[in-house]
């Protein structure tokens, strides 16, 4: 990835400050509530849903062990249709092809249905550097961007923002960017969209080049899918003359009955609703006579630290995700600390374990973010394609603490043990001579049951953070060892 937010501190540091912003708090807890709600009923009504995920989960897993051949299969396919694929290894490579292909157009402007791969690479930024506009044409996104702001959630990217917040942005913002807001526009949620559509609208009927993501690619056709709820999507992918699709190699399906599944899936675990109001698909290029579409479409493959990530066999699992944000609406830890502490565009339990794998573990942000989590297994519980959500997590802590070999930029390389937990290492190694000493471990713990009067009720120095929070177990009288030994031996008198 390109590196994170500009500034940003460890996780911890970040959250300190956003579990103390209330109006943050609460925005996100009737936000998340209300979704997760939702899609409970919602995949309640399949009666086929463990089925339906396991199958999500196997098809993904089937296609990561084969994407090399999947991946040709889809260029094959895209060229065959009118396309032209280029291959990024990085996101500096992604943004100078992007760049490259928009300027040939001579345009200065481009409209966007929203592309997380594109914000993981920065292209705004990139484009901008060099004289040309994006708009952002998701509701959502064009809030984040009039607000100078960044997304905090996988679908709904200002979900920390409330209506009144809504309402100031657009008064404030919406002239700079083209057509001004109502001079008395309130924060009606009607009065918002419609100011938004005719913003938007202006920009879909003058734009030449468009660029967007995929939610799935199918091998067998090279066709690309876009799911969503609005309506942009459908406006950027048929109007502008030049289409620029970024995606993520992961997002590869191998045919139309693989993409099935995710079609019933994606939708009720991400909006909680039984199919999308718009689910877009386009196989290559049409003709001027032809009607909408294209008349060229460019597919920029990204892999940025996808293929490292799938050199790992248990970290690989997150690549089986499809964006639902699912995991997101159930997590406390995401629910009480928001999107911007992650430090990524990919926020949640999700991003604390694609993030560190895309971008490695050195950074003190990517370092913290394995250890984002209680471990609740929630995010598992939810998940559409059953990524073991804390299983990562553990391994990836695993690797922070003890380093060990890792694949980055395709070469095997040796991480050292991350600094500040050098204690951590210590207590484990202690605990691990203990537990293999019997005597050892007798002894101390009798030691523990006779001086349990003298404990402090809080630990000192490092512990402290943990205890701060939680209440220390006490000590039992005696250890199970000795009541083990003294009840069976009483039992066996009574028995005599």
């Amino acid at each position: 990835m390109s590196g994170t937010y500009l500034g940003m501190p460890a996780f911890p540091d970040a959250a300190h400050d956003a579990v103390r912003d209330r109006t943050l708090r609460g925005n996100l807890r009737h936000a998340t509530h209300t979704i997760r709600d939702k899609r409970a009923q919602a995949v309640a009504e399949l009666a086929d849903w463990a089925e339906l995920r396991e199958a999500g989960k196997q098809i993904k897993d089937h296609t990561l062990r084969h994407l090399d051949r999947y991946l040709v299969q889809l260029e094959e396919s895209v060229t065959a249709a009118g396309g032209t694929v280029h291959w990024a290894a990085d996101a500096a490579e992604a943004n100078r092809i992007v760049t490259r292909l928009v300027r040939a157009t001579g345009e200065t402007e481009v409209v966007k249905v929203k592309s997380m791969a594109t914000q993981e690479t920065g292209l705004n930024e990139a484009l901008e550097a060099e004289g040309i506009r994006a708009y952002e044409t998701d509701l959502a996104e064009l809030i984040v961007q009039l607000g100078k702001d960044r997304p905090s959630h996988l679908l709904v990217p200002a979900i920390h923002r409330n209506r009144g917040e809504i309402r100031d942005i657009f008064r404030r913002e919406m002239s700079a960017w083209g057509r001004s807001a109502p001079e008395a526009l309130t924060d009606s949620p009607a009065e918002l969209a419609e100011a938004a559509r005719l913003h938007l609208r202006e920009k879909f009927l003058r734009a030449k080049v468009g660029i967007s993501g995929a939610n799935f690619m199918v091998a067998e056709t090279g066709t690309l899918v876009v799911v969503e709820s609005e309506g942009n999507g459908r406006m950027c992918l048929t109007l502008p003359e030049t289409l620029i699709s970024v995606v993520g190699i992961e997002k590869t399906v191998p045919s139309w009955r693989d993409l099935e599944v995710f079609l019933q899936t994606l939708p009720r675990s991400s909006t909680a609703e039984r199919m999308n109001p718009y689910t877009s698909m386009w196989t290559g290029t049409t003709a001027a006579a032809a009607g909408d579409g294209p008349r060229a479409f460019h597919l920029v493959l990204l892999d940025n630290g996808r293929t490292d990530t799938l050199a790992d066999e248990v970290g690989r699992q997150a690549l089986r995700c499809i964006r639902c944000s699912a995991c997101l609406n159930v997590c406390p830890v995401y629910e009480r600390a928001g999107g911007h502490a992650y430090g990524s565009v990919y926020p949640g339990p999700i991003g604390a374990i694609l993030s560190p794998q895309l971008r490695g573990t050195q950074s003190e942000i990517d370092a913290s973010l394995p250890y984002a989590s209680s471990l609740c297994g929630a995010c598992y519980e939810v998940c559409p394609v059953a990524i073991d959500i804390p299983e990562v997590l553990v391994h990836l802590r695993e690797r922070v603490v003890q380093g060990g070999e890792v694949t980055r930029h395709g070469a095997k390389v040796t991480l050292k043990p991350a600094k500040g937990h050098a204690a951590e290492r210590a207590a484990m190694r202690a605990a691990r001579w203990a537990f293999s000493h019997p005597a050892a471990l007798r002894a101390g713990q009798r030691l523990a049951a006779r001086t349990r009067r003298l404990h402090p009720r809080t630990l000192p120095g490092p512990g402290r953070a943990w205890s701060a929070t939680r209440d220390l177990p006490p000590v039992p009288a005696e250890p199970f060892r000795d009541w083990w030994r003294r009840t069976r031996q009483a039992e066996g008198k009574d028995s005599t």
